[in-house]
Protein backbone atom coordinates (compact mmCIF):
# COMPACT_ATOMS: atom_id res chain seq x y z
CA UNK A 1 0.00 0.00 0.00
CA UNK A 2 1.60 3.72 -1.17
CA UNK A 3 1.79 5.99 1.79
CA UNK A 4 -0.78 8.60 0.41
CA UNK A 5 -3.16 5.70 0.11
CA UNK A 6 -2.31 4.69 3.99
CA UNK A 7 -3.31 7.84 5.23
CA UNK A 8 -6.30 8.63 3.17
CA UNK A 9 -7.34 4.95 4.60
CA UNK A 10 -6.41 5.79 7.58
CA UNK A 11 -7.94 9.25 8.21
CA UNK A 12 -11.13 7.76 6.55
CA UNK A 13 -11.45 5.17 9.27
CA UNK A 14 -10.46 7.57 12.17
CA UNK A 15 -13.70 9.25 11.29
CA UNK A 16 -15.42 6.34 10.83
CA UNK A 17 -14.23 4.95 14.07
CA UNK A 18 -15.58 8.27 15.64
CA UNK A 19 -18.75 8.51 14.82
CA UNK A 20 -19.43 5.21 16.31
CA UNK A 21 -19.11 6.35 19.82
CA UNK A 22 -22.46 7.26 20.27
CA UNK A 23 -23.34 3.33 20.43
CA UNK A 24 -26.90 4.06 21.22
CA UNK A 25 -27.51 6.61 18.65
CA UNK A 26 -26.31 3.90 16.43
CA UNK A 27 -28.77 1.52 16.95
CA UNK A 28 -31.53 4.11 16.88
CA UNK A 29 -30.21 6.70 13.95
CA UNK A 30 -29.68 5.67 10.36
CA UNK A 31 -26.18 5.27 9.30
CA UNK A 32 -25.79 8.36 7.06
CA UNK A 33 -27.62 10.30 9.73
CA UNK A 34 -25.39 9.43 12.34
CA UNK A 35 -21.85 9.67 10.12
CA UNK A 36 -22.89 13.16 9.00
CA UNK A 37 -23.81 14.43 12.77
CA UNK A 38 -20.85 13.01 14.41
CA UNK A 39 -18.41 13.40 12.02
CA UNK A 40 -18.78 17.43 11.72
CA UNK A 41 -18.94 17.62 15.39
CA UNK A 42 -15.89 15.37 16.05
CA UNK A 43 -14.50 17.60 13.21
CA UNK A 44 -15.26 20.95 14.48
CA UNK A 45 -13.37 19.52 18.21
CA UNK A 46 -10.02 18.54 16.10
CA UNK A 47 -10.29 21.83 14.78
CA UNK A 48 -10.01 23.33 17.87
CA UNK A 49 -7.96 21.38 19.78
CA UNK A 50 -4.45 22.97 20.02
CA UNK A 51 -2.57 20.16 21.08
CA UNK A 52 -4.21 17.81 18.55
CA UNK A 53 -3.19 20.13 16.08
CA UNK A 54 0.34 20.60 17.74
CA UNK A 55 1.08 16.83 16.92
CA UNK A 56 0.09 15.97 21.20
CA UNK A 57 0.32 11.85 20.16
CA UNK A 58 -0.25 11.10 23.77
CA UNK A 59 -3.90 13.03 23.44
CA UNK A 60 -4.32 11.88 20.23
CA UNK A 61 -3.80 7.88 21.13
CA UNK A 62 -6.36 8.39 23.81
CA UNK A 63 -8.97 9.93 21.65
CA UNK A 64 -8.91 7.32 19.24
CA UNK A 65 -8.42 4.66 22.10
CA UNK A 66 -11.52 6.07 23.96
CA UNK A 67 -13.54 6.62 20.93
CA UNK A 68 -12.48 4.79 18.05
CA UNK A 69 -11.33 1.06 19.46
CA UNK A 70 -15.00 0.13 20.78
CA UNK A 71 -16.50 0.73 17.95
CA UNK A 72 -14.57 -1.32 15.32
CA UNK A 73 -14.73 -4.98 14.75
CA UNK A 74 -11.45 -5.55 14.60
CA UNK A 75 -11.64 -9.80 14.64
CA UNK A 76 -13.72 -9.51 11.68
CA UNK A 77 -11.40 -7.46 10.09
CA UNK A 78 -8.51 -9.13 10.88
CA UNK A 79 -10.11 -12.61 10.16
CA UNK A 80 -11.17 -10.74 6.54
CA UNK A 81 -7.57 -9.84 6.06
CA UNK A 82 -5.70 -12.76 7.34
CA UNK A 83 -8.30 -14.69 4.28
CA UNK A 84 -7.85 -18.50 4.26
CA UNK A 85 -5.28 -18.55 7.33
CA UNK A 86 -7.34 -17.69 9.47
CA UNK A 87 -8.48 -21.15 10.17
CA UNK A 88 -5.06 -22.05 10.08
CA UNK A 89 -4.54 -20.04 13.26
CA UNK A 90 -4.78 -21.59 16.30
CA UNK A 91 -6.52 -19.71 19.28
CA UNK A 92 -3.97 -17.87 20.84
CA UNK A 93 -2.39 -16.97 17.29
CA UNK A 94 -5.75 -15.34 16.24
CA UNK A 95 -5.79 -13.12 19.63
CA UNK A 96 -2.49 -12.24 19.30
CA UNK A 97 -3.14 -11.29 15.06
CA UNK A 98 -6.18 -9.37 16.20
CA UNK A 99 -4.14 -7.16 19.00
CA UNK A 100 -1.19 -6.10 16.70
CA UNK A 101 -3.74 -5.20 14.39
CA UNK A 102 -5.57 -3.36 16.61
CA UNK A 103 -2.59 -1.97 17.50
CA UNK A 104 -1.46 -0.64 13.98
CA UNK A 105 -4.26 0.91 13.15
CA UNK A 106 -4.84 2.96 15.87
CA UNK A 107 -0.80 4.01 15.65
CA UNK A 108 -2.05 4.65 11.89
CA UNK A 109 -5.46 6.35 12.75
CA UNK A 110 -3.65 8.73 15.06
CA UNK A 111 -1.25 10.04 13.13
CA UNK A 112 -4.11 10.77 10.35
CA UNK A 113 -6.60 12.22 12.82
CA UNK A 114 -3.22 15.07 13.70
CA UNK A 115 -3.33 15.46 10.22
CA UNK A 116 -6.45 16.93 9.54
CA UNK A 117 -6.71 20.14 8.17
CA UNK A 118 -9.44 21.73 6.48
CA UNK A 119 -11.06 18.74 4.21
CA UNK A 120 -14.70 19.52 3.36
CA UNK A 121 -16.90 16.47 3.03
CA UNK A 122 -19.87 15.77 1.11
CA UNK A 123 -22.00 12.92 2.49
CA UNK A 124 -24.10 11.01 -0.10
CA UNK A 125 -27.71 9.66 0.58
CA UNK A 126 -27.78 5.94 2.01
CA UNK A 127 -28.97 3.49 -0.76
CA UNK A 128 -30.98 1.11 2.14
CA UNK A 129 -33.65 -0.46 2.97
CA UNK A 130 -34.75 0.59 6.47
CA UNK A 131 -34.31 -4.00 7.62
CA UNK A 132 -30.41 -3.57 6.68
CA UNK A 133 -28.19 -4.77 8.84
CA UNK A 134 -24.91 -4.74 6.37
CA UNK A 135 -24.51 -1.14 4.73
CA UNK A 136 -22.00 1.38 2.64
CA UNK A 137 -21.96 4.73 3.83
CA UNK A 138 -20.13 6.85 1.61
CA UNK A 139 -18.20 10.59 2.01
CA UNK A 140 -16.83 12.74 -0.68
CA UNK A 141 -13.84 14.64 0.62
CA UNK A 142 -12.67 17.61 -1.33
CA UNK A 143 -8.67 18.35 -0.72
CA UNK A 144 -8.03 21.81 -1.91
CA UNK A 145 -8.34 21.75 -5.71
CA UNK A 146 -7.33 18.15 -6.45
CA UNK A 147 -9.83 15.00 -6.98
CA UNK A 148 -12.42 14.20 -4.77
CA UNK A 149 -12.10 11.13 -2.88
CA UNK A 150 -14.88 8.77 -2.32
CA UNK A 151 -14.59 6.81 0.98
CA UNK A 152 -17.21 4.12 1.71
CA UNK A 153 -17.44 2.31 4.65
CA UNK A 154 -18.49 -0.94 5.24
CA UNK A 155 -20.73 -1.29 8.82
CA UNK A 156 -23.12 -3.75 10.39
CA UNK A 157 -25.84 -3.47 13.27
CA UNK A 158 -25.01 -5.87 15.91
CA UNK A 159 -26.87 -5.33 19.44
CA UNK A 160 -24.39 -2.86 20.35
CA UNK A 161 -24.61 -0.57 17.50
CA UNK A 162 -23.28 -0.12 13.95
CA UNK A 163 -19.54 -1.47 13.47
CA UNK A 164 -16.87 -1.10 11.27
CA UNK A 165 -15.45 -4.21 9.31
CA UNK A 166 -13.54 -2.43 6.39
CA UNK A 167 -13.00 1.06 4.58
CA UNK A 168 -12.62 1.73 0.93
CA UNK A 169 -10.53 4.63 -0.87
CA UNK A 170 -11.68 4.87 -4.32
CA UNK A 171 -12.91 1.55 -4.42
CA UNK A 172 -9.98 -0.16 -2.99
CA UNK A 173 -10.42 -1.98 0.37
CA UNK A 174 -8.29 -1.05 3.06
CA UNK A 175 -8.94 -4.65 4.29
CA UNK A 176 -7.75 -6.29 0.44
CA UNK A 177 -4.23 -4.11 0.82
CA UNK A 178 -3.75 -5.93 4.31
CA UNK A 179 -4.28 -9.25 2.91
CA UNK A 180 -2.00 -9.03 0.18
CA UNK A 181 0.76 -8.01 2.76
CA UNK A 182 -0.04 -10.48 5.45
CA UNK A 183 -0.57 -13.47 2.79
CA UNK A 184 3.01 -12.13 1.33
CA UNK A 185 4.32 -12.65 4.68
CA UNK A 186 2.97 -15.91 6.04
CA UNK A 187 3.82 -17.08 2.98
CA UNK A 188 7.62 -16.44 4.26
CA UNK A 189 7.43 -16.65 8.02
CA UNK A 190 4.45 -18.54 8.22
CA UNK A 191 1.72 -17.13 11.40
CA UNK A 192 4.28 -16.80 14.17
CA UNK A 193 6.40 -14.34 11.65
CA UNK A 194 3.40 -12.30 10.88
CA UNK A 195 2.64 -11.46 14.24
CA UNK A 196 6.37 -10.97 14.92
CA UNK A 197 6.22 -8.41 11.99
CA UNK A 198 3.34 -6.60 13.47
CA UNK A 199 4.78 -6.38 16.58
CA UNK A 200 8.51 -4.96 15.29
CA UNK A 201 6.74 -2.26 13.49
CA UNK A 202 3.84 -1.34 16.02
CA UNK A 203 7.28 -0.59 18.30
CA UNK A 204 8.60 1.34 15.83
CA UNK A 205 8.30 5.37 15.37
CA UNK A 206 5.04 6.05 13.99
CA UNK A 207 5.20 8.03 11.09
CA UNK A 208 3.37 11.25 11.15
CA UNK A 209 0.97 12.03 8.04
CA UNK A 210 1.05 15.08 6.11
CA UNK A 211 -1.12 18.10 7.04
CA UNK A 212 -3.49 18.62 4.40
Amino acid sequence: MSIASSRLFAFGAALAGVWFSFSVMAQEVPPDILVKTVTLEVIDIIAKDKDIQSGNQRKIVDLVEAKVLPHFNFTAMTRLAVATNWEKASADQKKQLTEEFKTLLVRTYSSALSAYRDQKFDFRPLRSKPTDTDVTVQVRIAQGGREPVTLEYDMEKTPSGWKAYDVRVGGVSLVANYRTEFANEIRTSGIDGLVKGLAAKNKGPTVKAEKK
